[in-house]
């Protein structure tokens, strides 16, 4: 539960925040260990929605989380207790309730004697990657927090670019999508019911195309709403199943991975992230054979995300990495699996496993660009092919009625 509280601190100062407790009581005992004498203390009105059963945790953005992995990292750096780090970053989130929740909750819990990753596994406010909370927890045993925070921010911010370059590029495609909708709608809606009338009252012939057009705008014209609301109610369900069932959403990711262009795609960007954290956390002192579970169970795709722990299980029995995508890796690619091969050979899998990552992020870098490059001019294309099919179908009668008065 989150209590928000307004009073003064132990130097006299006026302060007004937020606390997360249990209950009433346990917000008094908090606020009194840390010397704050306080006038005003209840519950929000957000944590009466927070504790409903049916409400997930909200993802923290991958800026935030970037950024305060960079922050932490830079303050560690500069040997201040994490602890500190936490109250000096409070500040920069003062008109931002779900972060001064999170770090209120991590404050509380180390204060009470808990280490920053425990501190982020028991936090009721967000969720957060576990492929994130696992290498924190590593980190702090091995006593390189500060490098592995850095590492995190990086490859956090890395996959944001690539998804803002992304929607970006995809702005003016989008544009012409709409518009061209609204040109369609428009003459099959308002131009073609008028030249129909001229056409039904010359009582002509009419083509094919031109009969096609004409039912389609009627079509259209009558069942719009039905096919809004149809459409709506798929998309509904689409996502419920693609959210709840695991069967579904891989036949889902299976058939994504067959397609010419994204499947490629998605398989390169799935090598690419399982490289880089298996990369990141090897050189962080973790156990090859769990850095490769860990990295695996971040993967998206549940198709290769399946393949990596099956293979991650025979790497447990001391296989070797390699020989079990081998066997399991059916829709990975063999170079990728040759390179892994090679590390094993040399005892540079991590070495390997960046330099692939690297690989990957940057071929996958040309081949959305060049997508988007050839996307426009093929939108453009689809668009005025299908103004020009409705174009075409209302000149034909008017060529006909033209030769026939000749």
């Amino acid at each position: 539960m989150i209590f928000k509280y307004s009073g003064y601190d132990s130097s006299g100062k006026r302060v007004k925040s937020r606390i997360e407790a249990n209950d009433i009581d346990e917000a008094k005992l908090k606020l009194k260990a840390r010397g704050i004498l306080y006038d005003t203390l209840h519950e929000s009105s957000e944590s009466i929605f927070k504790n409903l059963k049916f409400r997930k945790k909200p993802e923290l953005a991958n800026k935030k989380l970037a950024n305060l992995s960079r922050n932490l990292a830079i303050y560690l750096k500069s040997s201040i207790p994490i602890v500190n780090v936490i109250k000096l970053m409070k500040s920069q989130y003062e008109h931002d309730n779900i972060m001064l929740d999170f770090l209120n909750s991590l404050e509380n819990s180390m204060d009470e004697g808990h280490s920053f990753y425990d501190a982020l596994e028991n936090q009721t406010i967000v969720q957060i990657p576990s492929f994130y909370k696992q290498s924190i927890k590593v980190a702090q045993e091995s006593g390189a927090l500060s490098e592995v925070l850095f590492e995190m921010a990086r490859f956090i911010d890395e996959q944001s670019q690539v998804s803002a370059k992304v929607k970006q590029a995809l702005i003016y495609p989008m544009i012409i999508v709409i518009v061209s909708i609204f040109l369609v709608a428009m003459m099959l809606s308002v131009v073609v019911p008028k030249i129909t009338q001229m056409f039904a009252q010359m009582k002509q012939e009419l083509p094919q195309i031109t009969k096609f057009v004409i039912a389609t705008g009627d079509f259209l014209g009558e069942y719009w709403i039905v096919i809004v609301v149809a459409i709506i109610i798929f998309s509904a369900i689409f996502s419920y199943f693609l959210k709840t069932s695991y069967k579904f959403r891989y036949i889902f990711d299976l058939i994504l991975l067959k397609l010419p262009f994204f499947g490629p795609v998605i398989k390169t960007f799935e090598l690419a992230r399982f490289s880089y954290i298996t990369s990141v956390l090897s050189n962080s002192g973790v156990t090859f054979v769990h850095a490769v579970k860990l990295a695996s169970s971040i993967l998206d795709n549940k198709v290769i995300q399946k393949e990596f722990e099956e293979a991650s299980k025979d790497v447990v029995e001391g296989k070797k990495l390699s020989n079990s995508l081998l066997k399991h890796g059916s829709n990975i690619d063999k170079s990728f699996i040759q390179a892994i091969a090679l590390g094993e050979e040399t005892s540079e899998v991590a070495l390997v496993m960046e330099n692939l990552a690297n690989l990957y992020f940057e071929e996958n870098k040309d081949k959305i660009a060049m997508f988007l490059a050839v996307l426009e001019p093929m939108l453009i294309l689809v668009v005025g092919g299908i103004i020009a099919v409705i174009v075409i179908a209302m000149l034909l009668p008017i060529f006909s009625m033209n030769l026939a008065g000749v």
